[in-house]
Parts: C-alpha cells; sequence; structure tokens
C-alpha cells in the first residue's frame, strides 16, 4: 500500500526486444469454426490490441493469408512436425518469407490424447473449413481431430528439434514443457524460450497445471532463455499471478476463441483490451506499478494442504 502508482507500465521483453504488455494471443487450431473470416480476424483484433498473434500449424488460413491480413500485427508460427516432414518444412518456409518473428514447436503431442468427447461424437471438420496444410488434407474427405492426429509424427527427438532451430532462421520456442528436466534439455538443444503448458489439459491426465510447474522452470532455465506460460489465463490478475510466479509472458486460448464467435475482429480486440484493463487495474492494486518489477513478493500465494 501506500506506493505511487499513478504511472503504470505493463510493457516487458520477449526474444530480446520490447513488448507494450505481457499476453500474447495462442496458438489454437480451426478458427473458421468460431468464425466466418477466422485467423485473419483473430489477427487484426490482436493486432489492435498490440499482442503477438500464434498462428497454429492447423488453421483455416496459411500464413501468407495471415500476413496479408493484419501485416502490421507481430506474429509468431505454432508448428506440429507432422509425419511428412516436407510439409513442416514448407509450412516453416512460408512463415520466414511472411514476416513471422519466431516458430513455436508444440512437443507434447507425439500421439492425441484420449479425448473422450472427440470419440463419443466422432466430430469432423466440415470439409470447407479445413485446415489449409497439405498434412491435414486427405485428399478429397474431410477429418475427424483424431484423424489429424495421426498426422503428426510420433518419433520426434530433442536432435529432431535442434535440427529444425538451426535450420529455420528464427527463434525457436518449445511448447509443452512441464519439469526442470525438459526445460533444461530444450536450452541444451539451442531453444530461444519454453511455454509452459497441459495442452489444455487434453493430453496427458493428471498433469500438473502450468502454473503448478512454472515456478520450478523459472528456477531452472528462467536466467537463460525466456518462459512462458499458457492455460487457465481468464482474467488480468492471472496475468499478474503468472509474472509474479516467473512468466516472461503468457498466453491465452479460449477467451480469444469466445471473442472471436461473439463479435469477429472486434470481438477478440475488446476480450484482449478487457484482460489488459484488468491487469492495469492489478497492478495499481497490488502496488507494483510496472510489470517488469513483478516477482514472488507481489503476490501472496496460498495452496491447499
Amino acid at each position: 500500500m501506500l506506493v505511487d502508482v499513478s504511472d503504470r507500465d505493463p510493457s516487458t521483453t520477449m526474444l530480446g526486444r520490447p513488448r507494450p504488455h505481457p499476453v500474447i494471443v495462442a496458438p489454437t487450431a480451426v478458427h473458421r469454426l468460431a468464425h466466418p473470416e477466422g485467423e485473419e480476424a483473430t489477427a487484426r483484433g490482436a493486432a489492435a490490441a498490440n499482442a503477438i498473434f500464434c498462428l497454429s500449424s492447423l488453421a483455416t488460413a496459411s500464413p501468407p493469408e495471415v500476413a496479408a491480413a493484419a501485416p502490421e500485427g507481430e506474429r509468431w508460427f505454432q508448428l506440429y512436425v507432422f509425419r511428412d516432414r516436407g510439409v513442416s518444412r514448407e509450412l516453416l518456409a512460408q512463415a520466414t518469407e511472411n514476416g513471422y518473428e519466431a516458430i513455436v514447436i508444440t512437443v507434447d503431442l507425439p500421439v492425441l490424447g484420449i479425448r473422450e468427447r472427440d470419440i463419443h461424437t466422432q466430430y469432423v471438420i466440415p470439409d470447407d473449413i479445413a485446415a489449409v496444410s497439405p498434412a491435414a488434407k486427405d485428399r478429397g474427405r474431410p477429418l475427424s481431430m483424431l484423424q489429424i492426429g495421426d498426422l503428426i509424427d510420433p518419433s520426434l527427438t530433442w536432435a529432431d528439434l535442434e535440427e529444425f532451430a538451426s535450420d529455420c532462421g528464427l527463434p525457436v520456442l518449445v511448447k509443452g514443457v512441464l519439469t526442470p528436466e525438459d526445460a533444461r534439455l530444450a536450452v541444451a538443444h539451442g531453444v530461444a524460450g519454453v511455454v509452459v503448458s497441459n495442452h489444455g489439459g487434453r493430453q496427458l491426465d493428471t498433469v500438473p497445471a502450468g502454473a503448478e510447474a512454472l515456478p520450478a522452470i523459472v528456477e531452472a532455465v528462467g536466467d537463460q532463455v525466456d518462459v512462458l506460460v499458457d492455460g487457465g489465463i481468464r482474467r488480468g490478475t492471472d496475468v499478474l499471478k503468472a509474472l509474479a510466479l516467473g512468466a516472461r509472458a503468457v498466453m491465452v486460448g479460449r477467451p480469444v476463441i469466445w471473442g472471436l464467435a461473439v463479435g469477429g475482429e472486434e470481438g477478440v480486440r475488446s476480450v484482449l483490451e478487457l484482460i489488459l484493463g484488468e491487469f492495469d487495474v492489478a497492478l495499481a492494486l497490488a502496488g507494483v506499478p510496472r510489470a517488469s518489477a513483478i516477482d514472488s513478493t507481489s503476490v501472496e500465494m496460498h495452496s491447499s494442504g
């Protein structure tokens, strides 16, 4: 209390560059299921809120199309390494040629987790909005999410990841790390950052939440690479808590899709601005007017016994 919070600064740095705030749009698939304008609308809404947009490999718009839709926006590209490595390299080339700043390789999906709802419904993505990646096409028939999971290469290793990192010419982050051991291996194989994530709780049952795994990973590698976290970021206070636990930034997924479904580009912008507005208030009421100064003393954490 009684800290001068009349001037607040939410900025941070990531990959060596200053950023206006620590909120990133997480990679999520097939945005045209939520809105006809899909990822192009999401990218425009993210750019309007000065948020980095991370495009999924399973998007319904290609890397060039998204770049053209929001040329002023900052963008990263999330990569699944498919069994057909040529497809993954094609996607990397598109991202590199169209101004994507970083590559985020998802490493926690060598096989698809047991998603009982998908198994029960046998939902098939309509062919007219199917993901544009060549690997997600079955040459004539639409695929279910379970079949899309079969396209991803289960043989991927740290050596493969290092090869991708050295070949693409862009900073590489790995997404799906939950242990300090894997974080150290990621650093040893040349990554620029790690995203602490349990894939929305949809892969391996009973794994810890990102917030639980985050502090030990920050302690292990936080002085060497940027550590980000996703999962459960719903309010500005969640951003504050993630930074207090050591994250450099957060990725927000579901709320952005909710905004896209309700209002397209403006819905995305509105959701991001709501979170950022709440974060601004949280900075003031926590007595930490500069986001870069947040640490474990900024909030009191409670755990259940």
